[in-house]
């Protein structure tokens, strides 16, 4: 299932993609209309039931394709404001660094880590597909791309156990890491140069892990003006998914909404001979097979 949050008439909303529609079902209003009171009022609280949830949807919107006057249910992607599929994580967003071999090297290191490399960006920097994004010309002129896939957790532990790690993935997103390159160095750490508002676009939608049974065989392309940057795979993943949440547990709680961000193959602006950043007027378009494709332009 491809599900999206969303904003229409002023209310934050979210639902499935409607099949073989460029649209989306307001699931908050079916709800109401077929009686189920136990219905999550927010796409975090639907997500901490995992499946369940999937499963409520799915026979919700059953509900309404087959009732009268299904249209009233539903509104076509042009007449929404889209918004990131977790508008807003628990915490700051987790984010693996170097985690593909190419990648590593562009940026100037002698060999892959052998531990895992991790740091956070602020909720703050949360943004939407095709949303505009600041190209932050006050601060930084070395803003970077970074292609992703990222985990979005349904269920809350610790201390999480590797074969019990796909337990707690509810699904899978495209993320665009944007990195001050310039002020990650200044500040000898990653945190600000990762943390500018709107530098962690997410979408367009989150795709339920039932729908990708291997997340470690997708392909990662970002261009840029249409330039293809990054073509990478995950299975070039140095640390997979299971080894992620089950190191990062250790020392952190996951909960239902927290996202992971996997690491960005090679191509990025700073390993280009020579660098090469984003600019005012740049259209940067993220696709990872069986998700979508991510677009944010920047201003």
């Amino acid at each position: 299932m491809k599900l999206l949050s969303f904003r229409y008439e002023g209310r934050t909303l979210f639902g499935p993609k409607v099949k073989r529609e460029d649209a989306v079902w307001d699931m908050l209003s079916i709800a109401e209309a077929f009686g189920d009171p136990d219905f999550p009022q927010t796409i975090t609280e639907g997500i901490a039931r995992g499946m369940d949830f999937v499963e409520q949807v799915r026979k919700l919107a059953e509900q309404a394709r087959e009732g009268d006057n299904p249209d009233r249910f539903k509104y076509t992607f042009t007449d929404i404001e889209w918004l990131a599929p977790i508008p807003r994580t628990p915490k700051n967003v987790l984010c693996v660094g170097k985690n593909y071999a190419d990648h590593a090297a562009e940026m100037g290191a002698g060999a892959p880590p052998e531990k895992l490399m991790i740091f956070t960006k602020s909720p703050t920097t949360i943004a939407a597909d095709e949303q505009d994004l600041p190209i932050h010309a006050g601060v930084t002129d070395s803003l970077d791309y970074e292609g992703e896939l990222a985990i979005v957790i349904s269920k809350k532990g610790n201390n999480i156990p590797k074969q019990l790690a796909y337990d707690h993935v509810f699904g899978y997103t495209i993320a665009n890491d944007v990195t001050a390159r310039d002020v990650q160095v200044a500040h000898g750490q990653f945190f600000l140069g990762k943390s500018l508002d709107g530098s962690c676009p997410m979408g367009p939608y989150v795709v339920t892990k039932d729908e990708i049974p291997n997340a470690h065989n997708l392909s990662v392309v970002t261009k840029v003006n249409d330039e293809v940057r990054q073509n990478g795979n995950t299975a070039s993943m140095i640390f997979k998914i299971d080894e992620l949440i089950a190191e990062i547990s250790r020392f952190v709680t996951l909960e239902p909404g927290d996202v992971i961000l996997t690491g960005t193959p090679a191509g990025v602006g700073k390993g280009m001979k020579p660098p090469t950043y984003l600019k005012k007027g740049d259209t940067v378009k993220i696709s990872i097979e069986g998700i979508g494709t991510l677009v944010n332009t920047f201003n």
